[in-house]
This record gives structure tokens, C-alpha cells and sequence, in this order.
């Protein structure tokens, strides 16, 4: 089964969550606070393995959480970090977020991208000792992991790609020049997925070619296998437009060339760009001299056409001739090697950071009914890493809402002794000392 785009879910792991404990050993009168910090979470890796051709996997499994890391201990002893969970993808896999941005566009072997980070550790109640707070009963939770949805996108990587109407030839050629044994039979959409096959010419000459599923008219609009073999055209360097010269069923080769480039044009201006190279294909049919020579009397482009028989082998060696040479003209015009897109790994911003709250209101609050709505990335963030079941993490908070000027802000705003305070997730009461 060929499958070439698949939704997925990615979850980071949680970070371990930081202890209070304290020493209490024989001839240690203050030992004082002994509590760890939790581990690191696992992230959530893509990584590329050139054994896999589809995303056929992705279907059977499509949530991927890391482990999380472990809580902290007494004595100081810290959580173990968890290992990153390594999720294996097709060389040329594309991954975008909800919104279709690409985050990343993987190519070369190995080559990696976390796609969902691991929270950090929460820290324990030995980070926060100070000299006039010597037994601080406070520690902090693990960050959460990152968690979203995210597209995966297959582009093969092929040399060569065989395009053309449906029924054309372009499985026969394919598996009369390489080891690929594509399906062939007389009906139209044989072909249902790109099938790829390498054509090895002796002398250390080789290349790969793509076998794509026929166009029709509209398929630039999604009629047909439409988007899925339009989507394949994009990374081949160099196209062998396959035409049926013996004209079956009343076709034209001509009007056949002319609404197959159409199409590429329609789908993307760049694809109708892309070399060509014309291949009169079935020239072992009685009347295809003549459809040729019609074609060539209407072609006005300078554009190569290679009489073969995929049938027969006739012009074959000829035409893989020229498509090495083109190929090898076109690799010189290149750079050395392809480059990915350079793609910032999205990270969770650390709380407290500066910088990533240097653009963003530290916070906004709105009313509805009685019930006042602090809203605060910021404070999501550190609320996350609270453990409110600590007495000490709720004066914490409270410290921390006065220092941000929320608890005026909320005076101003109208609230009152008892009324309903929502940040986040949790209600609290709204307590007027002021």
C-alpha cells in the first residue's frame, strides 16, 4: 500500500515533578532540603530512514507520546531524564502544523527534527533554600511536553518521472529499463500510486525513475489521482512526457501534449517548467509513423522526440542515452548537494524568560458576569510548574500575582472580596487586603 499523507499526534513527555524532603542524619543537625529535581522529559523526533518508501506505517499508529521523566528523590538524588522517542520517516517527508506552515522538510539520511519537545524537570525544595529562608517546603511540578497535530507529506525523490495520459506505456518502460515490475493491464488508472526504479546503465551510471499514475483533464483541480501525482513532479529533475503515438481510441498526440502540459501549468507554473523530453511510445503499431510525423509537423517547440517500442526494446538505448546525458548536465547546473530549508524547531518558551515575553502583555483581564478572566500565557506557563496542594506554592502565586500588578489590576477592573477569579484552568476567590 502506498500512502503519501497522514495526520498524526505528537506528545513531548512531562518532566518529573521536583521533591520536598529534607536530611536527617545522625550528627547532621541542619541538613536542611534534600529534595531532587525531576527529570527531562522525552522529546518526539522525526528521523529519516532511506529503508522506508511510504507512510503506510503511520497508518496503523497515529499518536506518538514520549516517555516523561522521573520525579526527583530525597537526598538530592535528581529524576532520570526519559530517552527521545525516534519516529522513523520516508526521505523527502514534509511535516506542517494545523495552520499548513511547513516546519520541516526532511531529506537527507538520518537527518532529524524534533517536532514535539520534552518538558523540563520540575526543581526541588534544595533550589530554593536562601539564607533567610533556610527550609523552603516548596517544589516545583514538571513542565508539560508539547502536544499537537501535525501533517506528514511524502514528495519522492526520483531522478526521472514518466508523465502522460493514462494507458500511455509508462509502466512498460519503466519495467523494461529497471528491476521495477509495476502492475500493466489495457484499463485506464492502472497505475494507482508512484512506483519508483532504478535504471543502472553500467560504468557506475545509474538513476532513478518514477513511474506516476496518468493525468486527466482537471487534474490540477484534484479530478482523478489529480494532486496525488501532481505532488510527485515537484523534486524530479528532469520529465520523459510519454505519448501514444499509435493514437487508440481516436486520440490525438498532439491535443494529448498539449493538455498534459496544460495541466502542469495550472497545478504550478514552475512544474510546466521543468526539461522535458518527448517520447513516442507503441512506434510498432502500423499507423504510428504517420501520427508521428503529423506531431513533429505541428510541434513548434525545439524539444527532443525519441521514437521507442516499450513493447519491443526498439529505441530504448537510444533514449536512456539522452536522459543521462541531460541528467548529467542538469547535476553540474546544481549545487553539490541538496539543501533543506533551514526550519526553527519550535520550542516551548521557558517561564519566566524575558525575551519570549519581551512581545506579549504580560496579561489581559476581561469580565463575564461575575466572574473575572485573567488571561496570561505567562502565568499558564508557571501555574503549570505549581504544585497547589504545597501551602507555600499558593503564597508563592499570590506573591508573584501582586509583583505582576494582576490583584490591581482586578481591583480596578471592579472586583470585589469573594468574587470568582478564573487563570487558566483553576478558580480562585478574589481577596481584597488593599
Amino acid at each position: 500500500m502506498f500512502v503519501d499523507e497522514v495526520k498524526v499526534f505528537v506528545k513531548g513527555g512531562d518532566g518529573g515533578d521536583g521533591a520536598v524532603a529534607f536530611r536527617r542524619e545522625k550528627y547532621v543537625p541542619f541538613g536542611g532540603p534534600a529534595g531532587g529535581d525531576g527529570g527531562r522529559g522525552g522529546d518526539v523526533v522525526f528521523v529519516v530512514d532511506v529503508g522506508l518508501r511510504t507512510l503506510v506505517d503511520f497508518r496503523y499508529r497515529k499518536h506518538f507520546k514520549a516517555e516523561r521523566g522521573e520525579n526527583g528523590r530525597g537526598k538530592n538524588q535528581h529524576g532520570r531524564s526519559a530517552n527521545d522517542l525516534l519516529v522513523p520517516v520516508p526521505p523527502g517527508t514534509r511535516v506542517y502544523d494545523d495552520s499548513g506552515a511547513l516546519l520541516a522538510d526532511l531529506i537527507r539520511p538520518g537527518e532529524r527534527f524534533v517536532v514535539a519537545r520534552g518538558g523540563r524537570g520540575g526543581r526541588g525544595n534544595a533550589r530554593f533554600a536562601t539564607s533567610t529562608h533556610t527550609a523552603p517546603r516548596f517544589s516545583e511540578k514538571g513542565e508539560p511536553g508539547e502536544a499537537r497535530w501535525v501533517r506528514l507529506e511524502l514528495v519522492l525523490l526520483a531522478d526521472v518521472g514518466l508523465i502522460g495520459y493514462p494507458n500511455v506505456g509508462k509502466s512498460t518502460l519503466l519495467s523494461r529499463v529497471s528491476g521495477a515490475r509495476p502492475k500493466i493491464a489495457s484499463y485506464p488508472f492502472t497505475t494507482l500510486s508512484p512506483i519508483l526504479g532504478v535504471v543502472d546503465l553500467g560504468e557506475g551510471r545509474s538513476f532513478v525513475m518514477a513511474d506516476l499514475p496518468g493525468l486527466i483533464d482537471g487534474a490540477h483541480a484534484g479530478s482523478g489521482l489529480g494532486h496525488q501525482f501532481l505532488r510527485h513532479i515537484r523534486r524530479t529533475r528532469l520529465l520523459l512526457h510519454v505519448i501514444d503515438m499509435s493514437a487508440a481510441e481516436g486520440r490525438d498526440p498532439y491535443g494529448d501534449y498539449g493538455r498534459i502540459n496544460e495541466e502542469l501549468k495550472l497545478y504550478d507554473p514552475d512544474l510546466a517548467q521543468k526539461p522535458q523530453l518527448i517520447v513516442a511510445n507503441k512506434m510498432d503499431v502500423p499507423e504510428a509513423q504517420a501520427h508521428l510525423d503529423a506531431f513533429r509537423a505541428r510541434l513548434d517547440e525545439e524539444t527532443p522526440i525519441f521514437p521507442i517500442s516499450a513493447a519491443t526494446g526498439e529505441g530504448i538505448p537510444a533514449l536512456l542515452e539522452a536522459v543521462w546525458a541531460r541528467l548529467s548536465a542538469l547535476w553540474a547546473e546544481a549545487e553539490p548537494a541538496v539543501e533543506a530549508p533551514t526550519v526553527a524547531v519550535h520550542r516551548l518558551p521557558d517561564a519566566g524568560d524575558a525575551a519570549a515575553d519581551a512581545d506579549v502583555p504580560p496579561f489581559t483581564i476581561r469580565r463575564d458576569g461575575d466572574v473575572f478572566i485573567v488571561e496570561s500565557e505567562k502565568l499558564k506557563r508557571v501555574m503549570a510548574r505549581y504544585n497547589f496542594d504545597q501551602e507555600e506554592a499558593v503564597k508563592r502565586f499570590a506573591r508573584l500575582l501582586q509583583r505582576m500588578g494582576v490583584e490591581q489590576a482586578l481591583r480596578e477592573a471592579g472586583a470585589e472580596d469573594g468574587d470568582e477569579v478564573w487563570i487558566g484552568e483553576m478558580a480562585f476567590e478574589f481577596s481584597d487586603e488593599g
